[in-house]
């Protein structure tokens, strides 16, 4: 039972991608060839490669980047300490992220995303590996049992078994009666926000309302009261 979960010990976590290139013609041309490649059987027929990069290259590790990773642990006064790593320099940001890993407190740190087990820990992984980088140990999953990996994940917990089902973190906010984190960008406009107005800050604020909305999502679960950001 997730009330037995030491919340003591939950990092929760939400990541922002967005594609490497702002623009198609920015891609060499291998680069391009692979992504076609990989997205035919995903587009439709009128779609090109051109269109889909644009509106799906965040999505896949291989020619997406990370530029926000927020954070939260509960502090001593049972209230969310978030913490957020960002910047336009990937391996820089994932050494920093990387290095919180070394605390005492984090060598037993429980991980917990929205989708995270499909996407965010994944997706980090294998950054931090095309970085030249060793992902964290509650990353590495590699000879470990089902039940030895660290991961909590509000959309399985919410699906009960049933395997069909997808919730979005804004729709599960909702019927908690949670605020929406939506009330500024969605996922959907980060690209557009990073690349053409270049105001990361704004994306790092709206990772953070989803760290906040995870950890409440996660407390609703449990049957525990709303948790408040630490300012």
């Amino acid at each position: 039972m997730i009330q037995h979960v030491p919340l003591e010990k939950v990092m929760f976590l939400d990541i922002e991608t967005v594609p490497q290139h702002g623009n198609w013609d920015d891609m060499d041309e291998s680069g391009k060839y692979l992504w076609d490649k990989k997205t035919k059987p995903q587009r439709k027929d009128d779609h090109t490669a051109e269109a889909f990069y644009a509106e799906r290259g965040g999505i896949m590790a291989e020619f997406g980047k990370i530029i926000c990773i927020s954070v939260g642990m509960l502090d001593k006064s049972d209230k969310l300490l978030i913490r957020s790593f960002y910047g336009d320099d990937e391996k820089t940001m994932l050494e920093d992220f990387g290095r919180i890993f070394n605390k005492p407190r984090l060598r037993d740190v429980i991980l917990c995303a929205h989708n995270g087990k499909e996407f965010d820990f994944p997706w980090i992984a294998r950054r931090f590996l095309i970085n030249g980088l060793q992902p964290p140990m509650p990353f590495q999953m590699f000879g470990k049992k089902p039940w030895e990996i660290p991961h909590l994940d509000t959309m399985e917990l919410w699906k009960f078994g049933d395997y069909k089902s997808y919730i979005s973190l804004e729709l599960l906010a909702h019927v908690f009666g949670i605020p929406t984190p939506k009330d500024d960008i969605d996922g959907s406009m980060v690209a557009s926000i990073y690349h053409t107005e270049k105001d990361l800050f704004r994306i790092v604020q709206y990772c953070e309302k989803d760290v906040l909305t995870l950890a409440n999502i996660f407390r609703r679960m449990r049957q525990e009261d709303l948790l408040e950001k630490l300012d």
